[in-house]
């Protein structure tokens, strides 16, 4: 697995250290791990609330600012095509499987871990493994789910060293 950060410099809000992006690509390979996936791509962006704001009302309906948005590329419509590469009998192709975007309001991330007393760094970290479990279809819509992810999201955490 590895982790592609793209930073939006339009309004720099924290430095993204060498530090916090191995702290990121250790999360990603535990999580991972835990999922059983081997193989696969991620893409991660830090932007302002200003940005996330635009997105979550063009892509979820609600207008407001949240601090992580996941979008998954294994999703598929009913009206979707797929896609089939003839290669021939004697080519193969070799991609790794691209498991979507995750999206992150730094500015957001700052203000909750203030609220909830604890690192920038571990709350980017939580951000970061809550969309990756979002990619994979876990969701939080009723008490057994959310306790479900909750759970597999403090495990990661604990095990790279951001527990509470």
């Amino acid at each position: 697995m590895s982790v592609q950060l793209v930073w939006n410099n339009n309004q720099e809000v924290v430095e993204i250290t060498e530090e916090l992006i191995g702290t990121l690509e250790r999360l990603l390979e535990k999580a991972a791990e835990m999922e059983k996936i081997t193989d696969g791509e991620v893409a991660l962006t830090f932007v302002t609330d200003q940005e996330i704001h635009e997105l979550n009302k063009e892509y979820r309906g609600i207008d407001r600012p949240t601090d992580v948005l996941s979008f998954a590329m294994n999703e598929s419509i009913d009206e979707e095509l797929d896609i089939i590469y003839d290669l021939g009998e004697n080519e193969a192709i070799d991609l790794p499987e691209i498991l979507g975007d995750i999206i992150i309001s730094v500015e957001t991330a700052i203000a909750q871990s203030k609220e909830y007393g604890h690192s920038i760094d571990r709350e980017i970290g939580f951000l970061f493994v809550h969309g990756f479990l979002h990619l994979l279809g876990y969701d939080h819509q009723d008490e057994a789910s959310e306790a479900e992810m909750m759970g597999k999201q403090e495990t990661v955490l604990a095990e790279v060293g951001l527990s509470r």
